[in-house]
C-alpha cells in the first residue's frame, strides 16, 4: 500500500468526502427523484436501528414503504422502530434480530426470510464492524471478514431468488471510500499474512464488497446492483470505531441524513435504476472505483478465485448445518 495512494485519497476526502463536499455536489439534486410513493414495496435494512442504517429506514418508511430492520440489538432495534412509526405514522415496520458476524445464522435467517415473506424489492446491505484486534467467530471466520464480506455475500446470494421474482428488485451495498487504498487480496482475504490493522482490514472488505457488485452484476442482470460511499458520517460506529478521526474531523462530518442520501436515492429513484448495474456511486453519482495510476484493479483470475473462495467457505457453513443433530431443518441454500 503506498503513500502516494493514501495522500491522494485523504485529500480527495477532505474536498468530497465531507459536510461541505456534500453540500456542494448536492445543489445539483434534482428534488423530484424523491418524488416517488413506496406502498406495496419492501426492504430490508441491515444495521437498522442506528446511524446510516436507521436514517435509510427513516426515508423509506416516510415514503409508505415496508421495512424489514435487521439488527443485532433488540432493545435498540425497538427504540428506532417506535420512532420511525411515530415520524412516519407508518406501522409497516419489522424487526428481525441477527447478528451478522454469525455466518450460520445469516443463512438461517435469509432462508427464513424467503419462505414467510412473497417478496422482497429492495435489500440494502448497511451493516459493518471494524475491529481492531484479530478474533474469530463460530466458523473459524475474521469477525471483520465475517460481518463485512461473508455476512453480506450470504445474505444477498440466498436472497436473489426472491429478489428476482420482485418488481424493480435492488441492492446497495454501503461500502466506504477507505477501499481505494486497497487492492482485492484474492490469497489473504481474511488477513492472515500481514500485521493486523483493523482499519485497512475494513478498507479490504470494503474492496471485497465493490468486487462482489460487480460480479453480482454480471451474473444477474434482472437485479439492479450498487455499491456507494457515504462520505464520512458522524455516526456511533465511526465514533467508536475511530475515534481519533471522529475527533479530528469534528464539524467537518457529514450528518446521518447526508450520509444516508445516496443510499436512498439508489433504493428509491427511477433515476438510479437507468444507470448501468455494478457501478459505485458518490453522492447520487457513479464514480471510479480506482485512483488515479493507481494499481488497486484486480486480474479476472484474481476474482475468479475470490468468488470461488465465498462459495466454498458458504458451502462449508451449509455442511456444518446439514450435520447438526441441534437442527431439524433439512432446507439448503444454493449458492451459485
Amino acid at each position: 500500500m503506498s503513500l502516494y495512494r493514501n495522500t491522494i485519497w485523504f485529500l480527495n476526502g477532505i474536498q468530497q468526502y465531507t459536510r461541505k463536499g456534500y453540500e456542494a455536489t448536492s445543489k445539483d439534486f434534482e428534488t423530484k427523484d424523491f418524488d416517488v410513493s413506496l406502498v406495496g414495496r419492501s426492504y430490508m435494512i441491515t444495521g437498522a436501528n442506528s446511524g446510516i442504517g436507521k436514517a435509510t429506514a427513516m426515508a423509506l418508511a416516510k415514503k409508505g414503504g415496508t421495512v424489514h430492520m435487521v439488527c443485532r440489538n433488540k432493545d435498540r432495534a425497538e427504540e428506532a422502530k417506535s420512532e420511525i412509526v411515530s415520524e412516519s405514522g407508518n406501522t409497516e415496520v419489522y424487526i428481525h434480530i441477527l447478528d451478522m458476524s454469525q455466518t450460520r445464522k445469516v443463512w438461517e435467517f435469509a432462508e427464513g426470510f424467503k419462505k414467510e415473506y412473497p417478496s422482497l424489492n429492495v435489500l440494502v446491505n448497511n451493516a459493518g464492524c471494524m475491529m481492531h484486534k484479530r478474533e474469530l467467530n463460530a466458523e473459524g471466520l475474521e469477525m471483520n471478514f465475517a460481518t463485512n464480506t461473508m455476512g453480506v455475500y450470504i445474505l444477498t446470494q440466498t436472497l436473489i431468488p426472491l429478489l428476482q421474482k420482485s418488481q424493480d428488485p435492488r441492492v446497495i451495498t454501503v461500502s466506504s471510500g477507505g477501499m481505494m487504498v486497497q487492492k482485492l487480496r484474492a490469497d489473504d482475504l481474511q488477513s492472515e499474512k500481514a500485521h493486523f490493522d483493523g482499519i485497512m482490514v475494513y478498507a479490504q472488505n470494503k474492496r471485497q464488497q465493490v468486487v462482489l457488485t460487480e460480479h453480482w452484476a454480471n451474473v444477474n442482470p434482472v437485479i439492479h446492483f450498487s455499491a456507494m460511499h457515504p462520505g464520512w458520517v458522524d455516526t456511533p460506529a465511526v465514533s467508536t470505531a475511530m475515534p481519533q478521526f471522529h475527533q479530528m474531523m469534528g464539524d467537518r462530518l457529514r450528518s446521518v441524513d447526508q450520509g444516508a442520501d445516496t443510499v436512498v436515492w439508489l433504493a428509491l429513484s427511477r433515476a438510479a435504476a437507468r444507470k448501468p448495474s455494478g457501478q459505485f456511486f458518490q453522492d447520487r453519482k457513479p464514480v471510479p472505483k480506482h485512483l488515479p495510476l493507481a494499481w488497486t484493479h484486480s486480474s479476472a483470475e484474481e476474482i475468479h478465485s475470490f468468488i470461488t473462495q465465498l462459495e466454498n467457505l458458504a458451502r462449508a457453513v451449509q455442511s456444518q448445518h446439514d450435520v447438526d443433530p441441534g437442527h431439524v431443518d433439512a432446507s439448503t441454500p444454493q449458492f451459485v
